[in-house]
């Protein structure tokens, strides 16, 4: 049994999402400003949780390229890597926007995250 992260990466806000012990069910967790600080309480969380395994939104544009983010999360994403952490990248299309019609604007970036975690736990 494997529990995951899952993260919605923004520039403003990074939501995230903690699957259940089996690593099956995907849960919304919490909201991470995205600041010079972001990335180590994203790491503690983690820890704090018996987190190895990462998954993060892949940002593509309706054109199927990737958009200007991307360049940040996967330097994120290598940031993760050399801690040790197994990451994963998940497509995803409108999951923050889809988050904002069902939840509050608040944990909207947290839905987000557990949307895209559930799509990569539903394949795995």
């Amino acid at each position: 049994m494997k529990k995951y992260l899952g993260v919605d990466y923004g520039t403003k806000k990074i939501g995230l999402a903690l699957s259940d012990d089996a690593g099956v069910l995907a849960f919304p967790h919490s909201v991470v400003i995205n600041s010079k600080d972001a990335h180590e309480q994203i790491k503690e969380i983690a820890k704090a949780n018996s987190i190895t395994d990462v998954v993060v939104g892949y940002s593509k544009d309706l054109d199927g390229t990737e958009n200007p983010i991307m360049e940040n999360i996967i330097e994120f994403q290598k940031e993760l890597e050399g801690e040790g952490f197994s990451m994963f990248l998940e497509p995803e299309f409108w999951s923050t926007f889809q988050a904002k019609r069902m939840n509050d604007d608040s944990v909207a970036d947290a839905s987000a995250a557990a949307i895209i975690l559930q799509s990569y736990l539903d394949r795995v």
